[in-house]
């Protein structure tokens, strides 16, 4: 009975063991995710100012816009705390 607990105990450590290593590749995965669509994004904002300037300058400020609207607009985090 009690080389039936060991075993028993040696599978719960694999799969705690997996769900960790499947945790370190999908936090991988995701950051490498996030930095290849920034480095898209910062190439085709490049490309598009060498190409057409006056588009590039008008996308720029719209994204100005927008972030100085969300920053505006949200509350801080400090306030939705509840003491």
């Amino acid at each position: 009975m009690e080389r039936l607990l060991q075993y028993l105990d040696d599978l719960d450590d694999l799969y705690g063991m997996v769900g960790l290593i499947t945790e370190r590749l999908h936090r991988f995965l995701s950051a490498l995710f996030s930095y290849l669509l920034l480095s898209a994004g910062a190439i085709a904002g490049v490309w598009l100012a060498l190409l057409r300037p006056p588009l590039a300058l008008a996308t720029c400020m719209l994204l100005f816009v927008a972030l100085l609207y969300r920053s505006v607009t949200e509350r801080p985090a400090s306030w939705s705390r509840t003491a």
